[in-house]
């Protein structure tokens, strides 16, 4: 019998300790839920859940993420939608302005709305927005930079890569334009203006015998530009400028119209596709104007050559002064060319007493040096989603500009005599353009629903898994519980009796 070391009551002690350790664990799991508090009750499983709800998380943002794509996108569609009604609406004003049985006010106040409804659209592009993002601006369309101002009007399709495209202008496009004679340098009656009509495609001009010669040009230049041509008066021999000035007088620099002047009639549209045809129905009165009783002038097309960035299946077209280019894969690059370019000279057709009638076209006299385009086009632009819970989980949304100027309806007007029918094609191509935009955002709304059903499914899964690792099961965990709550108080018990062993030393020493 040892009384400095009770063998008994360490024993009983250390076996309370162990009971008390298990009974506090299994108190632990049960009152938090899981059977992971500490690294040490599983180090593997510890660093696999954390890993695990770093990605939980992850992807229920980002299906929160895809939501909110999915509603910025909404947005678009809705005001696209109202886009789609005007459109239709400016179309429908054009077909009746093509009807011959309107006037020229009547047009006039056909052209008040489609300016109207053309402004709504521009202000729509502007306005519209998503938590102060712009969003038919152009702000989320890939951009594309050219290293001249010259170039305007750029579209690219999805196909196009970033990268650079470098396009030479080896010839400019020409406006269909005629130079007539001296006015009045050929008259023989002193300077009376004899009487006729002159009709400039189609629209005619009544001009009676010794009208004031002011009257007769503000009457030819209203003519003109209803049978849009840009009628100038120029002095001496008539020489352009075919790389300065103004476009739309095609080089000339224009003085006031008296007796001496030439005029010069410049077609709106560029091209070989543009003809101008010029009659006067008394040839004493076309003597007068410098003129021919009948000419017929066309524009001249553009040409170009493609350089870096194009495969050899690459090919053009031009429509005036708009180039595009397409490529194999749906690759397809258009831009409207500046003025003068290519640095080319033309010498542009005499009517004054032509030799032979018939179509004419300006002469190129001189190609110029070129002018090489680059575009670089970048991956900047578009709005990313991040639609995964880790880098690089992305998605690009990309939605173009849409306004007057992008849909080609800015420079339309009915009253011309043939704006109606310009217009109802430009209205054509501007309903298919908001389509393939609706589109493209249908087609992003449609992958964004996906995802969102995609993550979350994952995310749940992901949840299960987790819970096998990290939940406590508490129907075992209770057992264990109730299990160490008996030990613990028997070995209490047993202690307290251990620690009684000392005092029967006491009946020894008396």
């Amino acid at each position: 019998m040892k009384i400095n070391h009770n063998m008994s009551a360490m024993i009983a002690n250390n076996q309370l300790k162990r009971n008390e350790n298990g009974l506090s664990a299994a108190i632990e799991r049960l009152s938090s839920g899981l059977k992971i508090n500490h690294a040490s009750d599983d180090a593997p499983g510890m660093a696999i859940s954390t890993k695990m709800k770093a990605q939980i998380k992850g992807l229920n943002q980002a299906s929160r993420n895809s939501s909110d794509g999915i509603s910025v996108l909404d947005t678009a569609d809705g005001v696209l939608q109202e886009v789609h009604s005007m459109l239709q609406r400016m179309r429908e004003l054009s077909v009746q302005a093509a009807h011959g049985t309107y006037t020229n006010e009547d047009r006039e106040a056909i052209q008040t709305e489609i300016t109207s409804l053309t402004d709504e659209i521009d202000r729509i592009s502007k306005d519209t927005e998503f938590n102060k993002i712009k969003l038919l601006d152009g702000s989320l369309d890939q951009r594309v930079y050219a290293n001249t101002r010259s170039v305007s009007r750029t579209e690219i399709s999805d196909a196009v890569q970033a990268g650079e495209y470098r396009v030479t202008i080896t010839q400019d496009a020409r406006q269909a334009v005629a130079v007539g004679g001296p006015v009045g340098g050929n008259a023989q009656n002193n300077g009376r203006i004899p009487a006729g009509t002159v009709t400039i495609n189609g629209v005619r001009v009544e001009i009676t015998e010794g009208q004031n010669l002011q009257d007769v040009f503000g009457n030819l230049r209203d003519a003109a530009e209803e049978g849009e041509v840009n009628l100038i008066a120029v002095s001496g021999n008539g020489t352009a400028d075919n790389t300065n000035g103004k476009p739309e007088n095609a080089g000339y620099e224009p003085v006031d119209f008296a007796q001496g002047t030439r005029l010069v009639f410049v077609s709106n549209g560029y091209g070989a596709s543009t003809e101008m045809n010029i009659t006067c129905d008394n040839q004493e009165l076309a003597n007068f104007l410098g003129i021919a009783q009948q000419s017929v002038v066309k524009g001249t097309d553009m040409e170009l050559t493609l350089g870096d960035g194009f495969t050899k299946q690459a090919s053009y077209t031009c429509d005036g002064n708009r180039i595009t280019i397409t490529d194999k894969n749906g690759f397809k690059l258009s831009f409207e060319a500046g003025f003068g370019m290519a640095g080319t000279s033309f010498k542009d057709p005499s009517i004054q007493n032509p030799t032979t009638e018939g179509v004419q076209g300006a002469e190129v006299t001189n190609k110029g040096e070129g002018s090489e385009v680059i575009f670089d086009v970048t991956d900047i632009g578009t709005m990313t989603l991040q639609i995964g819970a880790n880098e690089d989980q992305i998605m690009e949304i990309r939605i173009p500009e849409i306004s007057s100027k992008t849909l080609r309806i800015d420079r339309l007007d009915v009253c011309t005599v043939k704006g109606a029918d310009r217009a109802i094609a430009a209205f054509d191509y501007a309903v298919e353009k908001v389509s393939e935009s609706r589109s493209r955002i249908g087609a992003y709304q449609n992958r964004l629903d996906y995802a969102v059903t995609s993550l979350d499914a994952t995310e749940e899964n992901m949840t299960a898994a987790l819970s096998r690792i990290e939940d406590a099961d508490m129907a075992e965990e209770m057992t264990t519980y109730t299990q160490f709550s008996i030990l613990s108080q028997a070995a209490t018990s047993v202690l307290a009796q251990a620690n009684d062993i000392p005092q029967q030393a006491l009946q020894l020493l008396q």
